[in-house]
């Protein structure tokens, strides 16, 4: 296999689920835990430095006072590619040997790492995407134009917004929804806490990929994992 095919959400999750990174919507993302600001441009410094010349096309890191976030994808091919997973190990060796760790959310992260996304049912999809794309100064994906694909945040700090096709006018039933992008192997226990929170379980017919949850007076969201979508 070529470093630049795209790998399956499978293969991609089980070549670095150990190195405490998670597939997450076509990205492969972890969180590296810090005390100040100072050390999180010192963990990005060194990711950076792992990926030689690589980072500019896959490497994205976002730096707080309490963690650097880092996200790995192909640009070019918009999806994970073998050279990502590398990538990964070499970033998660790097950063160990500095004392750092790559983990999706250990015990004192407020949460692990997700991906929130905003879905609109719409009978006219070609109708309503260009008011989103323009009102929320949004772009086409990367490796889509179509007038029924998603619009994204050209910096990449603002939810994708994505549309569903409706067959029919809904009125009953919520127009905008969150989908929200977990690892795997926290789904159930998130799902939980939403339960026991107050919330309902609205369908699991498309578990674990899709488990649509509502709260007390029916507003909607989706959790969602990477299992169940490939073939």
């Amino acid at each position: 296999m070529s470093d630049d095919e795209a790998l399956t959400r499978q293969a991609a999750s089980d070549a670095v689920g150990h190195l405490g990174w998670r597939y997450l919507l076509g990205t492969l993302r972890t969180a590296v835990p810090v005390a100040s600001l100072d050390r999180a441009a010192e963990a990005v410094r060194i990711a950076v430095e792992a990926c030689g010349h690589d980072a500019d096309g896959h490497l994205v890191a976002d730096l707080r006072s309490g963690q650097a976030a880092l996200t790995l994808r192909c640009a070019r091919a918009a999806a994970v590619t073998c050279r990502d997973t590398e990538l990964a190990r070499r970033i998660t060796a790097a950063l160990g040997a500095a004392g750092l760790r790559t983990e999706p959310g250990g015990a004192d992260a407020p949460r692990s790492v997700q991906l929130l996304e905003l879905a609109i049912d719409a009978l006219d999809i070609a109708a309503i995407r260009p008011f989103w794309k323009a009102v929320l100064g949004y772009a086409d994906e990367a490796d889509a134009d179509g007038s029924a694909d998603a619009v994204v945040d050209p910096l990449g700090q603002g939810p994708a917004v994505w549309f569903q096709q409706m067959d029919v006018e809904r009125p009953q039933r919520n127009r905008i929804h969150f989908d929200l992008c977990v690892p795997h192997d926290e789904a159930d226990a998130r799902i939980a806490a939403a339960l026991a929170a107050g919330g309902r379980l609205v369908s699991a017919d498309r578990a674990p990929a899709f488990t649509v949850l509502a709260d007390a007076e029916g507003n909607e969201v989706c959790v969602t994992t990477w299992q169940g979508r490939d073939g």
